[in-house]
């Protein structure tokens, strides 16, 4: 326990001592700061008068009774257009977008039928499916009043509004889906960062000869799990101090991010869903950090680093894209992401999705758990065996028939 003791806080000093580790988590934190503070820094930009000229709208219909109804409908659902009726031809339309004079223009044959003139049509532009649903009211209303209702009547009937409740027994995938995003994606980075220090640190050591003498005299077992759990607090205190500065920031502005749904959701974290994130993250983390430390002690050169771990980073993204293609298709149950719940490589990503998007029964995730413990303890002495042989085979690079043979002869 003293060997391990020793390991531990030696990797650990050397991780929160580095200059690229220490530049990453400033770097980020300053990021953040700013764009927490954006909404209240964004008015100082503005100008003190308050007047900012809408873009123009154009309506135009030789008949003057239907123009002026479509620009008293327009008026209200355009609010950020200046509406107004044009008495000119149709030309002169086209002449005034092109000058800049105005935005677009409505040509209205009838109430369903009209033409839409813009000069450069961006992809977000929505205006014809605004207009749609407007012109389809206004026909309705025109339709109604033909038919014997006054005006009044058929304002009154195509004001109903339709009220809704929806009771969710289960999980809001929509609620929950930025929790989940944000944890796969920072587990995603987490891991290929620190995999390949902790493979890279493996590979550097074992360059040294100074390195028979410690190996030899400090059990393999916590040489391995001293380096990777040191790797792995590294890498909570860094995303502690990003998302820790994160909530601080976005508190001191909480009152200029309401009406946002999206970041309101992402601090309002149900407290079982962060204990469950914690869990398969930590697990994630380790089972993933014990390969790469495994793998990189069977590289004889640093340059081989990259080729020897690409494998497990690999099998890493394979189980990352299973996972997004699973939320965005909204099916997050299915059968692969099922399977994937209990394999220790897919589950800390995939039964965690379950659990955030859908409900998971507790049996379930116990076994999940329980597999990933005993895989991240199993796979760590075993990744403790490769690395007392691979740190002692230099020279050239050991071949994995010979790492089997002599871990097992070991055992």
């Amino acid at each position: 326990m003293n060997q391990f003791g020793k390991i531990f806080k030696f990797e650990l000093k050397g991780y929160l001592k580095n200059k690229v580790f220490i530049g990453i988590t400033i770097f980020l934190v300053v990021a953040i700061a700013i764009a927490m503070f954006i909404p209240n820094v964004l008015p100082l930009f503005k100008s003190d008068e308050g007047n900012y000229d809408h873009p123009k709208m154009l309506i135009y219909a030789e008949n003057s009774e239907l123009a002026l109804l479509v620009e008293q409908y327009f008026g209200e659902a355009f609010d950020g257009y200046d509406v107004e009726v044009w008495d000119g031809t149709i030309e002169d339309i086209k002449a005034q977008i092109v000058s800049g004079d105005a935005d677009c223009a409505f040509v209205l044959d009838s109430v369903s039928s009209y033409t839409y003139y813009v000069n450069n049509l961006s992809m977000y532009d929505v205006n014809t499916a605004i207009a749609d649903s407007v012109l389809q009211e206004v026909y309705r209303i025109n339709a109604m009043i033909q038919n014997g209702l006054t005006p009044e009547q058929a304002g009154e009937i195509m004001a109903v509004q339709i009220e809704s409740t929806t009771a969710t027994l289960g999980k809001d995938q929509m609620q929950n889906f930025f929790y989940t995003y944000i944890m796969i994606f920072a587990l995603y980075m987490v891991i290929l960062l620190y995999g390949q220090m902790v493979a890279t640190n493996v590979a550097t050591e074992k360059s040294s000869r100074a390195m028979e003498l410690l190996v030899t005299s400090a059990k393999p077992t916590n040489m391995m799990f001293g380096k990777v759990l040191a790797s792995c607090l590294a890498g909570l205190i860094q995303l502690v101090a990003i998302f820790g500065s994160a909530l601080l920031f976005y508190n001191i502005n909480k009152s200029a991010w309401k009406g946002n749904e999206i970041i309101q959701s992402i601090f309002n974290i149900p407290v079982d869903l962060f204990f469950y994130m914690l869990i398969f993250f930590v697990l994630g983390f380790l089972i993933y950090a014990f390969l790469y430390g495994a793998i990189g002690s069977t590289a004889s050169k640093l340059e081989d680093i990259n080729t020897s771990v690409m494998p497990i980073t690999f099998l890493f993204i394979i189980a990352f894209f299973v996972v997004m293609f699973s939320m965005a298709s909204g099916s997050i149950n299915n059968v692969v992401m099922q399977v994937c719940s209990y394999i220790p490589f897919t589950s800390p990503m995939a039964m965690f999705t379950r659990i955030a998007m859908s409900t998971v029964a507790w049996y379930e995730i116990v076994i999940s758990v329980v597999i990933l413990v005993g895989s991240v303890v199993g796979i760590g002495v075993l990744a403790a065996k490769i690395y007392r042989v691979g740190v002692l085979l230099y020279g050239t690079r050991p071949k994995l028939g010979t790492i089997i043979k002599t871990v097992f002869k070991k055992s």
